[in-house]
């Protein structure tokens, strides 16, 4: 997993070598509430999909580019007083399955639809995080009876609404942020220590299942390499071969993350060569996200658009309380 921020992260491109693997100690079990099934959504392609239970309106949570459903694992059960939350992990991706789609809008959109008729989800709301907005708006301009809103965190990049007046992904893509220092041997003793790492450098805490989908485990037992994945070559169509979505035809919840975090480690560095860079990258992302922000403001008539200061790409990690209020909110304000 990418813990860099936003552009680097929801565009890594992953390339495949083998098969999706995913390593599991055998004395480790996953502490996350849920129940995992897998649906058949297309020719032999299963899709994981998790449950953390819960009452009320359905929510499916899906994850941005690289990550599994595991990456919702704490935050998804705070959402389960008022909804009822599933999460699935995206075709090419941890332990779904993987068939190179001709058309990578269409067939993620509709791998989407898959999951809700095996689940006989009616009307639920679609939360999409980074690249997932993409998925968000097929769906809303191909299917709006479908779902009765739409919450885009971190996702309402030109991906998702492109009507000639926001700002592109590729210009974004384009800035050069500083980069965090690499983990070392010691944050790779295991999957703990990890998860400690990326707690420093982001200042907030990723599940350890989660790292768990993305990385090897070596015979010693401490943790490898990063896995290549063969959903990765589908970013590329995606973000240069997908429609413009110019209406969001539904009830929609937009947050932005404006300024941006680049993290903890940004925060705590007394480096000048760092602070600049990171000054500078800050700025120039600041005016195009709210460039995009404004391009939704006003031309999406359905949008309520929330823009969180200094929080991260990983807006539900970073601000999760935030998050959970304004999804409640929204949530109980559907019809």
């Amino acid at each position: 997993m990418l813990r860099v921020p936003f552009f680097l992260q929801c565009l890594a491109l992953f390339v495949c070598l083998s098969t999706p693997l995913f390593s599991q100690e055998s004395s480790w079990v996953d502490p996350s509430p849920h129940h995992i099934q897998f649906v058949t959504v297309d020719d032999a392609v299963r899709l994981e999909v998790l449950d953390w239970g819960g009452k009320g309106r359905p929510i499916l949570l899906l994850a941005g580019g690289g990550d599994t459903a595991h990456v919702f694992d704490d935050f998804a059960s705070k959402l389960t007083t008022f909804a009822h939350v599933y999460g699935i992990t995206r075709r090419g991706f941890g332990a779904s399955g993987y068939a190179s789609p001709d058309n990578v809008a269409d067939r993620l959109g509709e791998d989407v639809l898959a999951v809700m008729n095996a689940l006989k989800l009616e009307k639920p709301v679609l939360v999409g995080h980074s690249i997932a907005g993409a998925e968000l708006s097929w769906i809303a301009n191909h299917h709006p009876q479908r779902i009765a809103g739409l919450v885009y965190l971190e996702a309402g990049y030109s991906y998702a609404f492109d009507n000639g007046k926001g700002a592109s992904v590729m210009a974004m893509q384009a800035l050069q942020a500083p980069q965090p220092p690499a983990p070392n041997k010691v944050d790779l003793t295991s999957f703990g220590t990890l998860a400690n790492y990326y707690q420093r450098v982001n200042g907030f805490r990723t599940p350890e299942a989660e790292l768990r989908q993305e990385r090897e485990l070596d015979s010693n037992g401490t943790v490898g390499n990063q896995l290549d994945f063969p959903g990765g070559a589908m970013f590329v169509k995606l973000i240069t071969g997908s429609p413009k979505y110019t209406a969001i035809p539904l009830p929609a919840l937009f947050v932005f993350a404006n300024p941006h975090s680049l993290g903890a480690w940004v925060d705590h560095s007394t480096d000048p060569a760092v602070e600049t860079k990171a000054k500078a990258y800050s700025t120039e992302l600041a005016a195009l996200t709210a460039r995009q922000e404004d391009a939704i403001q006003n031309g999406v008539p359905n949008a309520h658009v929330i823009s969180l200061q200094h929080a991260h790409h990983y807006v539900y990690l970073s601000n999760e309380e935030d998050i959970v209020r304004e999804i409640r909110a929204f949530v109980s304000a559907l019809k």
